[in-house]
């Protein structure tokens, strides 16, 4: 597996935040507002550092503003009361906060801790339905606001009040617990919300959005060593035309492309937080040698390994 973002790396988010806090190294719960002129643009500059994987899921909830990024390559807007959650070792990329008022809590939990509080993380296999993806953005109802917010106004109190006295013994356990029962309560919502979903598909377009989310799946899991459309095809027993074809027609984009992103995703992951030269990470990626993974990035993203390590 490729480098992972620990939970307790994601300091780069202070400076943006209102507030952020970590008791531990299971959970960072952060705060995010503004005033009418929004996030400054060279805050947000600064604390964007591009596509990373997080050992862990994210609960992103929007109470006000705008914010547009892609979970594995899919682009998404998050925008007033609705919730995202990604599953554990999605790839995160938050492309742009839009200026004007903001009002975001994010809350990101270690796959530890969702074992800890006995969360069967195999129910996030239900954000696949009817053979595709349920978007991962739910839109929260009047009554879901005002649940979800409460938690996170308990959290807040209780940050606050760990911050005034110090050492003191019960804010963490405290968290822990509230933090428990919020991520309950957002999967209370987000199953409701999947519910919801219509089955109008025909049973030959759902075969064939079986086959996208099967070759989505595949490439996650073995992207790192194989970029060949064929590879793929085998794994699903159909041919390379085929695959190409379906995927084409529902992603917009080809089999190819979506692998080349993927590996190129995974690339800039590695160059920028794993700490290991560009030689290792090519073969981290089964490239033959540094000059061909030089040449493959280049191609793809218009600037050398080392150019968009120093950028």
């Amino acid at each position: 597996m490729g480098n992972i973002v620990n939970i307790k790396q994601l300091t780069s988010l202070a400076p943006i935040s209102t507030e952020f806090s970590t008791m531990s190294d299971d959970y960072v719960f952060t705060h995010i507002t503004s005033g009418a002129d929004g996030v400054s643009a060279e805050a947000w500059k600064e604390s964007h550092t591009g596509p990373m994987r997080i050992d862990g899921m994210m609960w992103l909830l929007c109470f006000d503003g705008r914010m547009e990024l892609e979970i594995n390559l899919t682009p998404h807007t998050l925008d007033n009361n609705s919730l995202l959650v990604t599953s554990p070792d999605a790839i995160i990329d938050v492309r742009e906060i839009l200026p004007g008022r903001c009002d975001y809590y994010a809350l990101f939990v270690s796959t530890t801790f969702m074992r800890d509080i006995n969360f069967d993380l195999n129910v996030l296999g239900t954000l696949h339905q009817h053979g595709k993806p349920i978007d991962p953005v739910i839109r929260l109802s009047p009554d879901d606001v005002a649940g979800v917010r409460q938690y996170f106004d308990l959290l807040h109190h209780n940050n606050k009040r760990n911050a005034a006295e110090a050492n003191n013994a019960y804010a963490k356990p405290i968290a822990r617990c509230l933090i428990a029962a919020l991520i309950y309560q957002m999967i209370d919502i987000l199953m409701r919300g999947i519910k919801n979903v219509p089955r109008n598909e025909s049973p030959q377009n759902s075969r064939r959005l079986t086959y996208v989310r099967s070759f989505m799946d595949l490439v996650h899991q073995h992207h790192r060593s194989e970029r060949s459309v064929a590879f793929y095809a085998g794994k699903l027993f159909i041919s390379p035309k085929y695959l190409s074809l379906i995927i084409k027609e529902h992603t917009g984009h080809s089999a190819a492309q979506i692998i080349d992103n993927f590996v190129i995703l995974e690339a800039k992951n590695l160059l920028r937080f794993s700490g290991k030269n560009i030689q290792q990470v090519a073969y981290e990626l089964n490239f033959p040698n540094q000059s061909s993974f030089g040449k493959y990035f280049k191609h793809l993203t218009g600037m050398s390994p080392s150019e968009y390590q120093r950028s």
